[in-house]
């Protein structure tokens, strides 16, 4: 079992920047492929980012690609989105999610094939 727990959502104008955090509570996070999905007022859930159990495989959504980065600390058991040059229309609240990994480069952006997921957080963006 994995509990998720978003944080660093906030208010910024367009252009800004934000990290937001996802801290895993576990022994076993290193074995963990985490994603990054987001959901707006009236759409459904997309996703943003997903990185392989180590960090070093990485996949971004083209709307967020070349600005936002997926990095995860395994020792310190978290998942950062670094957000860049951040626009209106990335206003929504944003959910970490995890899956148990066998392969080490396994990664996915298909928010069905997670398991475990956090309560979210909410990033508005104004212009």
């Amino acid at each position: 079992q994995v509990q998720l727990v978003e944080s660093g959502g906030g208010l910024v104008q367009a252009g800004g920047s934000l990290r937001l955090s996802c801290a895993a509570s576990g022994r076993t996070f290193s074995m963990y492929a985490m994603g990054w999905f987001r959901q707006a007022p009236g759409k459904e859930r997309e996703p943003v980012a997903a990185i392989s159990r180590s960090g070093g495989n990485t996949d971004y959504a083209p709307s967020v690609k070349g600005r936002f980065t997926i990095s995860k600390d395994n020792a310190k058991n978290t998942v950062y989105p670094q957000m860049n040059s951040l626009k209106p229309e990335d206003t929504a609240v944003y959910y970490c999610a995890a899956r148990w990994a066998g392969d080490q480069n396994m990664l996915s952006l298909r928010g069905g094939l997670y398991d475990y997921w956090g309560q979210g957080t909410q990033v508005t963006v104004s212009s």
